[in-house]
């Protein structure tokens, strides 16, 4: 097995660092070498397989991030922005390829990626599944297709333990929706309405976040017009599509020349 490459997953005891864990643990075209988490977190130094309320798994926590990715070929990241920075320049200087799923990062925080991306790949997504991303091609179709008649609003829901909004998915989609239509979403992008607000704006591109309970993720892309509505919906019941497709990014990343890639790039879309 040790012709498969070593992947090393961060943010252990989250929800989808375990998911993360199992998927790599029941492939058999990945091998996990490493485990991450935060100094002072009550996993470091234990055995995660039984962190994790199961049988050992002969990978031990650890809250030094370097020595874990010189072990492997990938790291799989899905923590919080000013921990994936971190992590992006010490997987550049291992020469792993680095997964992102971290969504709530700034455009300066993603700038800031540039140069690990000189030394490295970098898969980084709002979004990792196959459905979303074929999601994100049509709505910049759709967008591209129809005029400032239509007008865009892009509706998500999450579980209650959700940090940021609009969600990276969310984000992914109105990116792609301003795309079609030639026009940068920070000039139009309309993200809360209260009181009274006024006319919609022609144009603009409208955000609204639903939490609430244990919603994996729903996406609605709405194109409304006069006498007609266009919905487009991606529902996820379970994080295992997350996990899966950032699992498939890590494995394609393997033996491609350093850069800044997408799921797009991943999935041949």
């Amino acid at each position: 097995m040790t012709h498969v490459p070593g992947i090393v997953i961060t943010g252990a005891s989250g929800r989808m660092g375990q998911m993360l864990i199992k998927t790599v643990v029941d492939s058999d075209r990945a091998r996990l070498v490493g485990v991450v988490e935060r100094k002072g977190h009550d996993w470091i130094g234990q055995d995660v397989g039984e962190a994790m309320g199961g049988q050992a798994l002969g990978v031990t926590v650890t809250d030094d991030p370097l020595e874990a990715f010189a072990q492997a070929q990938a790291v799989i990241d899905f923590t919080a922005p000013e921990a994936t920075l971190e992590f992006a320049a010490l997987a550049a200087q291992a020469r792993c390829v680095h997964v992102i799923g971290t969504t709530g990062m700034t455009d300066e925080q993603i700038a800031a990626l540039e140069p690990a991306s000189r030394h490295a790949v970098i898969v980084r997504a709002g979004n990792m599944s196959l459905g979303v991303n074929l999601l994100v091609q049509l709505t910049k179709k759709v967008a591209a297709a129809l005029d400032e008649d239509f007008d865009i609003e892009v509706i998500e829901g999450h579980h209650h333990h959700k940090v940021d909004a609009p969600s990276g998915t969310a984000l992914m989609l109105g990116e792609a929706a301003a795309e079609g239509r030639g026009v940068n979403l920070a000039d139009v992008s309309d993200r809360g309405r209260d009181g009274m607000t006024g006319a919609r704006k022609r144009g603009d591109i409208g955000f609204h976040a639903i939490r609430g309970g244990d919603i994996v993720g729903e996406h609605d892309v709405l194109f409304a017009a006069p006498g007609e509505r266009i919905v487009m919906r991606h529902l996820a019941s379970d994080r295992a599509i997350f996990a899966r497709g950032a699992l498939k990014a890590a494995l394609w990343g393997q033996g491609k020349a350093p850069g800044h890639y997408d799921m797009v790039d991943v999935l041949g879309l």
